[in-house]
């Protein structure tokens, strides 16, 4: 039995191709800044990276040597070929999303890194709330309207079924300021981070519901600097394609020394 797919990648490319005509990719120059502040902690140079990305011009004018392909289902990367990875805040789309790490970790030589950026579970968290208590006070229902991201202990743990070594997930908590809700539904639409979830309503939002969500959101979700606060989360995973130069944790018993020792410390045995 076939599962019905989170993400209706027919509606998400519309909405990427209208986007483009008068994008707002702000939150992709501050994920393309930490990127690139990662890449400079990491003592290797990397020669043959590429990019996963819904946005490849921007992403290319980043990283003009990089090869840049959509993150569509079966990636376009040959097995081995780069030693670089970057997969730019799209994998939140993803209805496989464990099938595009795994096909970015093959596409990585030995010890080739793989550095993810996407949006986590914290993001848009007022605007989902603030529509969900509007349609729940207009029409007694309750749809789809925002996309559900993953949490950061669990997007950790792809990284592990995927095959990666060496795996870490962190946070970047970006608090945004807007005039009120209408405006930062207006910016979603030009990041091409509308809804396009399969389960979506294809009716448009009622009238009566948009005003209800934005009276929500202005009383309950207030900016310090006025407005209206909208939080995004971006989670970052790293990943090296395992090769025999790493580190591995030493087998449990096998240490030659005593950690009281290191310590010059006094070792207190249990009682049995």
């Amino acid at each position: 039995m076939s599962q019905t797919p989170l993400t209706d990648r027919t509606a998400l490319l519309r909405q990427r191709a209208r986007a483009r005509r008068a994008p707002a990719l702000f939150l992709h120059e501050i994920a393309a800044d930490e990127i690139e502040d990662r890449l400079a902690m990491v003592n290797k140079s990397f020669t043959a990276p590429a990019i996963v990305t819904g946005f490849p011009d921007f992403w290319q004018a980043r990283h003009p040597a990089a090869t840049v392909t959509g993150d569509d289902d079966t990636l376009s990367l040959h097995p081995g070929a780069h030693d670089l990875v970057i997969h730019a805040l799209c994998l939140h789309w993803a209805n496989d999303p464990v099938g595009q790490l795994v096909q970015a970790r093959r596409a990585l030589c030995p010890d080739g890194l793989m550095l993810t950026v996407l949006y986590g579970g914290d993001s848009l968290w007022e605007l989902r709330a603030a529509l969900a208590q509007a349609e729940a006070d207009v029409t007694g229902g309750l749809s789809p309207r925002v996309l559900p991201m993953g949490e950061i202990r669990d997007l950790g743990a792809l990284l592990q079924r995927a095959g990666f070594a060496l795996p870490v997930a962190d946070r970047l908590p970006v608090d945004l300021c807007y005039p009120d809700a209408l405006a930062l539904m207006r910016d979603l639409r030009a990041m091409g981070e509308g809804n396009a979830m399969t389960a979506r309503p294809r009716n448009a939002l009622r009238r009566a519901v948009l005003a209800r969500a934005c009276d929500i959101y202005a009383r309950e979700f207030t900016h310090a600097q006025g407005g209206i606060r909208a939080s995004v989360e971006m989670v970052f995973l790293t990943g090296w394609a395992p090769d025999d130069s790493q580190p591995r944790p030493l087998r449990p018993g096998s240490a030659t020394a005593r950690l009281s020792d290191a310590l010059e410390t006094r070792e207190n045995p249990l009682e049995d």
